[in-house]
């Protein structure tokens, strides 16, 4: 069992942010959903919380209104096999309202931040010159950092 699990706070959007993200990463799946009851802060019968796995990772959402905002401080890693995944993770999370930044990062829709790279990042950028093409893209393309 995993000991460490990330809280990911949402305005009233953790349902729809995890069927988003049900819908991307494989292997995963929900968990559970916790409704707000009567008498609590939320509107009763709403969503509270809600628990899912991406690719065997658990995370948990919460409903809890319009106090905290994400910010790039905290991102997820994407380790991807080739640029296929790349292109699909790119993709699907910068759809619907998503945000491209620079060096593989973005935000989707809700604001959460994602690095999308290979996963031999580190040995594709130790040369400076593949490091300077890296400090040029948004979305992460392994062939021009083979090539630079």
């Amino acid at each position: 069992m995993q000991n460490i699990t990330p809280m990911l706070w949402f305005d009233n959007q953790a349902e729809e942010a995890m069927n988003l993200y049900l819908s991307i990463f494989p292997n995963s799946k929900q968990l559970t959903i916790a409704r707000y009851p009567e008498g609590s802060p939320g509107v009763a019968g709403t969503v509270m919380t809600c628990s899912f796995e991406l690719n065997g990772f658990t995370f948990t959402a919460l409903n809890g209104g319009p106090v905290f905002k994400f910010t790039e401080a905290i991102s997820f890693v994407v380790n991807c096999k080739d640029q296929a995944e790349i292109d699909h993770y790119w993709n699907a999370l910068t759809t619907d309202g998503g945000e491209e930044s620079q060096c593989g990062w973005l935000k989707d829709k809700f604001g959460v931040s994602w690095q999308i790279v290979p996963e031999n990042i580190d040995t594709l950028v130790s040369k400076p010159s593949a490091m300077q093409a890296m400090l040029k893209m948004k979305k992460i393309v392994i062939s021009d950092l083979e090539n630079a």
